[in-house]
Parts: C-alpha cells; sequence; structure tokens
C-alpha cells in the first residue's frame, strides 16, 4: 500500500510539475532588457537624477526692517528669526533662497543670504552681511549641509518644515509662501 501512494504521490507532483512548466513565459528571442529584474522599483520622484543647482549670479538687496517676516523656532532661546519678504525666491531647481536675519537680545543682528534644498533636506549660505554692514560677503558661502533638528537655533528645519518645503518639494509658489509667513501660517496649521 504505501509503494501504491508514494506512486500516486510521484506521478501528481510530475503532473503539477508539467502543468506548471507549461504555464510559464519566456519569450522565444530573450532581449536584453528582459532580463532585468523588474523587483527592484524606483519611484519617479525618488530618482537620483543628474541634479544642477541653478547659478546665484546676484544677490537680493540688503533687507529693510519693514520687509521682515518673523518666525518662530524654539520658544526657549532668546533670538528672534524674521526671513526678508523680498528676497524669497522658489528656484527651478526645488531650492528655496531667503535672506535671514537673526537678533540677539542686546539687538546685535546676523544676517545671512541662503538656501533650502528640499528634496535633501539640506541648507548652504550663500553670503552673509559684510564688516561694514553695507554689502555682502560672498567668502563665507558654505557646501551644502544636512539640517540640523532639535537645536535650539534650528532655524533651517524650522523653515523647511513649517513654511518652505512638503514632500520633498517646495511647498508653493514663492507669492504664497511670503503671504504664509506674514500670517504665521505653517504647513501644518493648513492641515487641520
Amino acid at each position: 500500500m504505501k509503494a501504491t501512494t508514494l506512486a500516486a504521490a510521484s506521478l501528481v507532483c510530475a503532473a503539477a510539475g508539467a502543468l506548471l512548466a507549461g504555464c510559464s513565459h519566456t519569450p522565444a528571442n530573450p532581449t536584453p532588457s528582459s532580463n532585468k529584474d523588474d523587483s527592484v522599483f524606483t519611484y519617479l520622484l525618488d530618482r537620483q537624477g543628474n541634479w544642477t543647482e541653478n547659478k546665484v549670479d546676484q544677490l537680493p538687496p540688503l533687507p529693510q526692517q519693514s520687509n521682515l517676516l518673523p518666525f518662530d523656532v524654539s520658544q526657549n532661546t532668546p533670538l528672534k528669526f524674521a526671513v526678508d519678504a523680498k528676497s524669497v525666491d522658489v528656484g527651478s531647481d526645488g531650492v528655496v533662497r531667503y535672506t535671514v536675519v537673526v537678533t540677539s537680545p542686546s539687538g546685535a543682528r546676523n544676517v545671512n543670504y541662503q538656501g533650502i534644498r528640499c528634496d535633501t533636506y539640506e541648507w548652504r549660505q550663500y553670503a552673509g552681511l559684510n564688516a561694514d554692514h553695507d554689502g555682502w560677503d560672498r567668502d563665507v558661502a558654505t557646501s551644502w549641509t544636512r539640517i540640523e533638528n532639535g537645536n535650539l537655533n534650528a532655524y533651517q528645519a524650522a523653515l523647511y518644515q513649517d513654511y518652505f518645503c512638503d514632500n520633498k518639494m517646495p511647498a508653493a509658489p514663492t507669492k504664497t509662501i511670503v503671504n504664509n509667513l506674514r500670517l504665521g501660517r505653517t504647513l501644518s496649521s493648513a492641515i487641520h
């Protein structure tokens, strides 16, 4: 009885194997692309293309007090932060450029022209206020650097998350970003 059961099981396995073999699809003339592993899929927005940063040949005028739009970074920092409304620019390269003014409790000001790259969560500085306080100094320019979180003065993270970027892309056109800053309307407040 064991031999009959074993023979029947072998016959069923052989028939199932032949049936499955007949269902497989192998092109008669395989092309090189048909040997590609289709299980490796990359979403269009996740593809790392040949990104090129727009040239920053011209810097914006130095900020005027009447154009500064304050924004919150942390309740624990004594510093005040503002963006110059006239300097905000959403580039075709996915970088939001802006002038930031950081003011200490004593009134000392740090003025920098910077950019935030939405797709990589990075920032860089293009220029800072010169020693005479009458123009830009490009010698303080930096390379792209990862944005720091959790720092009391991490204003780049606040700008990225609250106003500039959403889903690794600029959150809105320049005019809308400026209006949101003016009204203190963060991206998270717009959702609720």
